[in-house]
């Protein structure tokens, strides 16, 4: 087989491949026509940041068998065409955590001590000690944004030197941050409390520009970390909260835009360190994340699991066609119920009834808690979600019986924070039609679409009528719509299929009514997240 390597990395990874009896080329400098053309047989594709694996690369490389990322971010490669084109995507993401969490500690003492300001001065021959007054971190409060692969790593190493721990994750359990020492708090309580916070979260739609000016001076003569990806932070904000002294310092390694521009105005604030996106550069993690990206590349070739696939099903190929339409299934009610879920998820039970139950279940289970963690996990999917909720101290329980009593299969997800939760339950109607038909008590009858939004109310008259109005004022056309209720007079749920999004001030408008309970505005399509419910 042939393996094309586009962008640098360590030999140790190169000679794996070529002991394993494979042909390694390298062509570094390949991009456009010439990348194209160097692909054009190649059976596997390795690379970091530097190469744009794009929709043409899969159609010039028809005998592509897999996209090796030697590192974690794939932002840089289309996992949509790769799919389409029947291609797997693998990362390294354990490779480099050791050196991002290490980076991320000696970028908060270098903040907190001023050290790099401190030796520019001396080298030019000023004696500057009296110029600078360092922050000990013993009996400071650390904030951690994000307490995934890396934050765990920072918090195990800065709470051993003595800092308090106050993490935001609603993704966490409580149990694995009592592990780590940590105290989950609030967004807003770990931004108040934070002597220093350190910023570890994948760059989404969600979390891109996160922190900016409201939350930074909330952040009153802290100091800002910030080593996981550019765009979470606002730089601007962020270069006038340390020059206008709002902020203590700050320390960057990763900027939106890289190589980062002269003139960004981070490079000016001298109480600003900066580093060039050095977090995974040691000898050790680049060493790893090589061998692993191709032992992976072996795998592959030899039909074996791929450990950090991001988008290839394992599954026994006989049993696929009977379970193939549950996957989706189980992945939107997942979704609905982690929309609707308004507290810290801890624990994800996924049952199955009637004939589905007779099936290996277990790429459907994870399709579940795909469903539930994608609002915020970056590049979350079937093959490495159970492996997050494990990483996130999230119990996870899958239930069988063939008895329904309604359905010929039925899939339940509910997600819970260990006192309540949200139940959702979703079958095929014939045609392999989805719907979703339970949600906390109530049989209903939605299609699984689109836009939804699930209103709670009291059994009052007008109260479909004053929904009716708000919408149509708002031109959001209605789709279809299902009531049901508990007894005459007491609580009732509707569920809308919407043809546009709801505005947040009709939402507003709806949940101002003393007649409602609680309104959630649900996002199914493009994988997007919606607003939780309030009661």
């Amino acid at each position: 087989m042939r393996v094309l390597v586009t962008d640098p990395i360590a030999d140790a990874g190169l000679d794996r491949l070529r002991t394993a009896g494979h042909t390694v080329d390298t062509a570094y400098d390949a991009e456009g026509s010439d990348l194209l053309a160097a692909v054009a047989d190649a059976n596997a594709l390795i690379v970091r940041s530097g190469t744009e694996v794009t929709e043409a690369v899969f159609e010039a490389a028809p005998d592509l068998v897999i996209v090796g990322r030697a590192g974690i971010g794939v932002d840089n490669i289309d996992i949509d065409a790769a799919t389409d084109h029947g291609v797997i995507v693998a990362n390294a993401p354990e490779g480099n955590v050791r050196a991002a969490a290490e980076h991320t500690v000696a970028m908060t003492f270098a903040a907190a001590r001023s050290i790099p300001q401190a030796h520019g001065r001396l080298r030019d021959g000023e004696w500057a000690k009296s110029d600078y007054l360092g922050t000990e971190l013993n009996g400071k409060t650390l904030g951690i944004v994000g307490l995934g692969r890396v934050g765990q790593e920072v918090a195990r190493r800065l709470g051993s030197l003595g800092m308090e721990l106050a993490a935001y994750d609603p993704y966490i359990g409580q149990e694995r941050a009592d592990q780590l020492g940590a105290e989950l708090v609030e967004f807003e309580a770990c931004l108040d409390r934070a002597d220093f916070l350190t910023v570890h979260t994948p760059l989404t739609p969600e979390t891109e520009g996160l922190i900016s000016t409201d939350e930074l001076d909330s952040m009153a003569g802290g100091y800002l970390i910030n080593c996981a990806r550019g765009g979470v932070v606002d730089e601007t904000a962020l270069a006038t909260a340390v020059e206008n002294g709002t902020l203590a310092g700050a320390a960057v390694d990763v900027f939106a835009d890289e190589p980062v521009s002269p003139d960004n105005p981070l490079l000016a604030v001298d109480d600003v360190v900066v580093t060039p996106h050095l977090g995974a550069s040691t000898e050790a993690a680049q060493e790893h994340v090589a061998t692993s990206i191709a032992d992976q590349v072996v795998a592959a070739f030899e039909n074996d699991p791929v450990a950090n696939a991001l988008n290839a099903p394992s599954i026994d190929e006989s049993a696929f066609p009977r379970i193939e339409p549950y996957i989706g299934l189980a992945e939107t009610a997942g979704k609905v119920a982690a929309q609707m879920f308004a507290g810290r998820t801890s624990t994800v039970r996924v049952r199955y009834e009637g004939d589905i139950a007779d099936e290996d279940v277990e790429f459907v289970t994870a399709s579940a808690l795909k469903g539930v963690f994608e609002p915020l996990e970056w590049q979350v999917n079937a093959v490495n979600a159970p492996k997050i909720a494990e990483e996130r101290g999230i119990e996870v329980t899958e239930e069988k019986t063939r008895q329904s009593d309604d359905f010929q299969s039925l899939i339940t997800v509910t997600v819970g924070d260990g006192t309540d939760d949200i139940v959702v339950g979703a079958t095929l109607f014939a045609g392999g039609d989805p719907r979703i038909v339970r949600i906390d008590g109530y049989r209903v009858d939605a299609r699984p679409s689109g836009q939804m939004l699930v209103v709670r109310n009291y059994d009052r008259p007008g109260v479909l009528g004053l929904i009716g109005t708000v919408l149509g004022d708002s031109e959001v056309n209605i789709a279809g719509m299902f009531n049901g209720r508990e007894t005459i007079g007491g609580e009732a749920m509707t569920v809308y299929n919407l043809d546009d999004p709801v505005p947040n001030d009709a939402v507003e408008t709806i949940r101002a009514d003393e007649r409602i309970i609680d309104v959630t505005d649900i996002t199914l399509s493009d994988g997007a997240g919606a607003g939780r419910s309030d009661d």
